[in-house]
């Protein structure tokens, strides 16, 4: 007999419980940027210890190469925006019960290469060779948008 499907998972459930929030957050009047990265380091200090190592390296260079970026939550996730819109984020193995972390770019990100390319990249390890990747996709992400204002 199939089992039917309730739609959401629990895990999807609660990933839009935890956007409501940050919206909710958001909202308030006066907030600042130490406020995002207090939750962002908040939600990194609850991840599995492989998953927080990354996050917290991901945090390091994202803030190093582009720190016109604010770090908030987006769906309980580190993520990192500007003028209130998403540019990247991570997503750890764990968040779904998938095999690898993830990085994912947006839209606003503005990576475009030819009528096809790549937004999302499974992390299972930050070497120094992904990092000088991760690194230069957030350069590009941050000259491409720079360049656009012109």
């Amino acid at each position: 007999m199939a089992s039917k499907s309730n739609g959401f998972t629990a895990a999807e459930q609660a990933a839009m419980k935890e956007r409501a929030l940050e919206l909710k957050l958001e909202a308030k009047a006066g907030r600042l940027r130490a406020d995002g990265e207090a939750e962002l380091l908040a939600k990194v200090a609850k991840m599995p210890v492989a998953e927080r190592a990354m996050a917290e390296r991901l945090h390091a260079i994202v803030t190093a190469t582009a720190p016109t970026l604010l770090p908030k939550t987006w769906y309980g996730m580190p993520a990192y925006a500007r003028d209130g819109k998403v540019v990247l984020f991570f997503q750890g193995a764990s968040k779904f019960g998938a095999r690898y972390s993830t990085l994912g770019f947006n839209d606003t990100a503005m990576l475009d290469d030819g009528p096809m390319w790549a937004t999302s990249f499974a992390l299972a390890e930050l070497t120094p060779e992904v990092e000088k990747k991760i690194t230069a996709l957030v350069k590009k992400a941050q000259r491409k948008r720079d360049s656009s204002l012109q």
